[in-house]
């Protein structure tokens, strides 16, 4: 990053700090009747007042969520938005990688599970495919950090992400968004709804998507060859809700994905160095990747998934019951040109000086091109449960859930060959949980929830290349079907202690468990399959919430400590780019959250927060191969590794920060506004992310690790109350940076980066 633009990022955090204390001090003086608006999460599924829920939990909504995608970004704009929050892909716009608190999963086979749970609508997402459902007509998201396994089960160790739409209602809404950018970027957003009948009620949602591909492949001599999408959603929703104790919303949605997967690029690092080189140019790579003998294939990507779900609330006497029953169906296929250049050996003067290249950009031993398809993913899910409704001091639910799953994934490598393998899992998990309210002040809770998971795998067709199998390289090989299960306790204890009626106080232990896990991928490598058995983590927090300045400033911070026993990780990469599933002996982290709103006066509003999160790996015999080691070649790799070599191949990776865990995030925002006429308003909106430290892999090397990546946005427009329309323009990545992002672990010194900066006009208008 340049250094101006760490400047330029310095002084909007100083100014805007200094505005925050200079306005809070004045309004202690003056006084004011700002405030800041009621937040209703779901986080224990049921409705609470955020400050009174004894969990660490940040929430997006409105203008603040809507602004992060206004230049066309997936789900991988919530990504340091929120302290504590990441999230990265070598997957293009599907397979999202989620962390929180540190804790999460790099590996990128699409069978690949994760200790932070996606729940879209009340119904979780389980497989990295339906994570990625496209984000529209969004009411609020609740990132809950911490176990959450009494409540939501297992594969939520690190905490969840939960969605919630808007919903339908008997009152007549509609609204059409229309945004315009550079890249040729067009988004589209609109929703529909209101009564049909007596008791009846709808809503239909649209998003679409574009972006020009834009860019070259000049190995080809292709002009913009590729990195657009064509992102397509919807989703239709019915209410019927005859009384006060019953209601049924039926919800179907669907979502159509043709654009690029993520664009790798070869040698853009300098051994010794983690900075970009002269290998990287933003809209250029050189791509010679080819699946079916017609030519590159500029990396494609094609997903389609459609769902259903159904939610039955019923009221009793003395309770509520709730049913919530769901389908999920995904197919799609994504090719990547994964060393990232070209490395057929064919010559050409690339940097135009007379000196034919054999391999470019820089040297890559052997090419790698690999496409994996998904098809027939079924996600079937039953939740039943029973809450108590009275004023009593004790208050409880009980319930039950099912999950089953299915799907089969072909791998198609260019050298050996196409392999599929067929997933299965089946869970079953039944909960409680009780609440008792000691006194005004003292709220007590806690929760059991038995688990029981259970997974399969069948490897299936193997059409072996026929090249391979006569060098030997590939065979034909047979392997026994893996099954594999577990039943574990999830439990919480938590106290909420108000210390008046603005501040309370928060406890929390938590203990949770993610399940087996079986990888297949290098079975279309020559290798076998591996398994990694369950982890538990057993968690605590403390943090107090707190509204002040006459409730116009809130100020939520927790602490943390945990600890992971077996904790899972993948092994990616090496000389020969394979994937495994391994158990290292434990895993600890510690840090704190903080978040942070202020409404100044009625002009302007900040938001801040931060985290820090020390995270460890703690195993002090576990080993991985680092960077292009290959002991059969006697390659000891091909970057600069810190940690102790044990074989001269191999890397010790003790003491190690968890993968693609940032050490700290910061973000800030900041709105001001001046009055236009007696029904309009000019406004100013920015917000912008900080990224620490952070290592991209297992091992520690000087190339794989990022520090200090920042991205802002800037919003300026007009709104309009009496006539409910408004107009902005909009910049994301607004100083144009380059930040790394992510890292192919391969034979080449491969990155991958994020997107450039996108500017555009953006209208709304709203109809009541």
């Amino acid at each position: 990053m340049q250094k101006t633009n760490k400047a330029m990022l310095a002084l909007c955090i100083q100014a805007a700090l200094f505005g925050f204390n200079a306005q809070a001090q004045d309004a202690e003086k003056k006084g004011h009747d700002n405030s800041l608006e009621k937040i209703t999460v779901t986080a224990q599924k049921r409705a609470q007042s955020i400050q009174e829920v004894p969990i660490s939990i940040a929430t997006l909504s409105g203008e603040k969520f809507e602004s992060m995608f206004s230049g066309g970004d997936d789900i991988l704009a919530l990504a340091v938005r929120v302290p504590g929050l990441y999230a990265e892909t070598s997957n293009g716009r599907v397979a999202p990688r989620f962390y929180i608190r540190g804790l999460g999963n790099t590996d990128f086979d699409l069978a690949a599970s994760q200790p932070v749970s996606i729940v879209m609508d009340d119904v979780v997402k389980e497989n990295v495919i339906l994570k990625s459902f496209p984000l529209f007509d969004v009411e609020q998201v609740e990132v809950i950090r911490g176990p959450q396994g009494t409540l939501f089960g297992r594969n939520t160790t690190a905490g969840i992400i939960k969605f919630d739409s808007v919903k339908p209602s008997e009152d007549f809404e509609a609204y059409a968004k229309l945004g315009l950018g550079n890249l040729g970027t067009v988004n589209f957003e609109g929703a529909v709804g209101g009564g049909l009948a007596e008791n009846l009620s709808g809503r239909i949602s649209v998003l679409s998507q574009n972006r020009d591909d834009w860019i070259n492949n000049a190995y080809t001599g292709k002009k913009d060859a590729f990195g657009g999408f064509d992102e397509k959603a919807w989703r239709a929703q019915l209410l019927y809700s005859p009384s006060a104790d019953f209601s049924a919303l039926f919800n179907l949605h669907g979502r159509e994905l043709d654009g690029t997967a993520s664009v790798f690029r070869a040698n853009i690092f300098t051994k010794g160095s983690n900075d970009l080189n002269e290998n990287y140019v933003r809209d250029e790579v050189y791509y010679d990747g080819d699946i079916d003998g017609n030519g590159a294939d500029n990396n494609p990507q094609q997903y389609e998934n459609y769902g259903a779900s159904l939610k039955l609330e019923v009221g009793m006497q003395g309770m509520d019951f709730t049913s919530i029953t769901a389908f999920e169906k995904a197919q799609g296929s994504s090719l990547g040109d994964i060393d990232g250049g070209v490395s057929l050996f064919a010559p050409a003067d690339i940097n135009g000086d007379g000196t034919e290249e054999l391999t470019y950009p820089g040297f890559i031993a052997f090419g790698a091109v690999t496409q994996d398809n998904l098809d027939d993913l079924e996600q079937f899910t039953q939740e039943i449960r029973f809450a108590s409704d009275t004023t009593e001091p004790l208050s409880w639910q009980l319930g039950a859930f099912y999950y089953d799953s299915s799907f089969n994934v072909t791998s198609i490598d260019g050298y050996f060959g196409a392999t599929t393998v067929f997933h299965e899992n089946t869970s079953w998990a039944v909960f409680s949980q009780l609440s008792y309210a000691v006194n005004e002040k003292l709220n007590l809770t806690g929760g059991l929830r038995y688990t029981y998971d259970e997974k399969s795998l069948h490897v299936g067709e193997q059409n072996v290349n026929g090249f391979a199998l006569v060098t030997g390289d590939a065979s034909i090989q047979s392997y026994d079907d893996i099954k594999v299960d577990d039943g574990q306790m999830s439990w919480e204890l938590s106290a909420n202690y108000k210390l008046d009626n603005n501040t309370s106080l928060f406890a929390r232990l938590a203990n949770g468990f993610r399940a087996q896990t079986i990888q297949g991928r290098d079975v279309a490598f020559e290798g076998a399959p591996s398994v990694a058995e369950p982890e538990t983590i057993n968690s605590a927090e403390l943090g107090f919430k707190s509204d002040l300045l006459d409730n116009s400033l809130r100020l939520n911070v927790a602490t943390f400590y945990y600890v992971i026993d077996d904790i899972q990780f993948s092994a990616i990469g090496g000389g020969a780019n394979n994937t495994a599933l391994i158990n290292a002996d434990k895993g600890t982290g510690y840090g704190f959250e903080v978040d942070a709103q202020y409404v100044v006066n009625d002009n302007l509003v900040l938001t801040a927060g931060y985290s820090y999160n020390h995270t460890e790996i703690q195993d002090g015999t576990l080993t991985v191969l680092p960077c292009g080691a290959n002991p059969a070649f006697g390659a000891t790799g091909n970057c600069t590794v810190l940690d102790p070599r044990t074989d001269g191949f191999k890397a010790s990776i003790d003491g190690n920060a968890f993968p693609q865990a940032p050490e700290s995030i910061f973000n800030l925002t900041a709105r001001y506004s001046m009055p236009m006429g007696d029904d309009g308003e000019f406004y100013v909106y920015t917000d912008w992310a900080y990224q620490g430290e952070t290592n991209l892999f297992l091992y520690d090397s000087i190339e794989f690790k990022t520090d200090g990546n920042v991205e802002g946005g800037l919003r300026i427009g007009y709104e309009n109350f009496s006539d409910n329309y408004s107009i902005a323009l909009f910049v994301r990545n607004i100083t144009n940076e380059h930040n790394v992002k992510g890292a192919i672990d391969f034979n080449n010194l491969t990155g991958i980066v994020n997107e450039p900066r996108i500017f555009g006009i953006e209208a709304k208008i709203s109809f009541y």
